[in-house]
């Protein structure tokens, strides 16, 4: 069950997938507690799953306002089972509700087949982030 959670429930699954078991303060995004993000939980017997934060951000102002979706992360033990695809399905829909032009992210590379299969685009050649891998900025309109 995709759930609305607050932004300290993020940060074990954040921590554990995508800072390498770094400890949770330094696992906080600049934005996690801004008035416009939200963050976003698949629940299963009553345990997060998966998680995935979504903030304000018109990374192409040319085409209206934008959403950016950071640190998607899914419990190693619960891959593959939809979960991650049922939070960006949920978040489509909440942001259609409030006339969101676009979201977008950077995905890691490893993970670009999974967003292209949701309806994501390439944006970009591959590019690194220091200490945190390889990326393609990805998009996709939701108008």
């Amino acid at each position: 069950m995709v759930k609305f959670i607050l932004h300290e429930e993020v940060l074990p699954l954040r921590s554990l997938m995508l800072r390498n078991g770094r400890p949770l303060q330094e696992c906080i995004f600049d934005g996690d507690e801004a008035y416009d993000t939200f963050h976003l939980g698949y629940l299963e017997d009553g345990a997060i799953r998966s998680v995935a934060t979504f903030m304000r951000n018109d990374f192409f102002p040319e085409d209206g306002e934008g959403y950016q979706l950071r640190g998607m992360a899914t419990h190693p033990d619960f891959g593959g089972r939809g979960y991650g695809a049922a939070l960006i399905t949920f978040a489509i829909a909440y942001l259609k509700e409030y006339n969101t032009d676009y979201l977008w992210c950077n995905a890691r590379s490893a993970a670009a087949p999974f967003y292209k299969k949701i309806g994501f685009i390439n944006e970009s050649p591959e590019f690194d982030i220091p200490g945190i891998g390889f990326h393609y900025e990805m998009r996709l309109k939701l108008k």
